[in-house]
């Protein structure tokens, strides 16, 4: 199992998750309110600025499988191609238990 988390552009999302919404096998998503800054925002390269920037934070559970495929489809779909379009991060899960019927692993996605 994955995780996927996106940080996106708060105008992207509905675009992002049209795109989601197509892949057959995505189980679901999570989508929170994001606010966060980087290198390079409205400066000079390498410079570091403090602005926050709001945006939303896209969180996928999926099968490893599907990894690729999500990560293409957000990038695709977020793409701006200006500054701060986001951040795609895939990670490894353990384990997964769904608290409704105690199904554990990748049947609990």
């Amino acid at each position: 199992m994955k995780e996927i988390k996106a940080y996106i552009k708060k105008h992207k999302l509905d675009e992002v998750t049209r795109a989601l919404r197509k892949i057959e096998g995505l189980t679901g998503m999570s989508v929170l309110e994001s606010c966060g800054y980087g290198i390079g925002w409205g400066g000079a390269k390498g410079e570091q600025h403090n602005d926050c920037r709001p945006g939303v934070k896209v969180e996928i559970i999926c099968r490893d499988d599907l990894v690729d495929q999500l990560v293409q489809v957000i990038e695709k779909a977020a793409h701006t191609g200006l500054k701060g379009d986001g951040k795609i991060y895939v990670g490894n899960i353990e384990q997964a238990v769904r608290i409704s019927t105690g199904e554990r692993g990748s049947e609990a996605i």
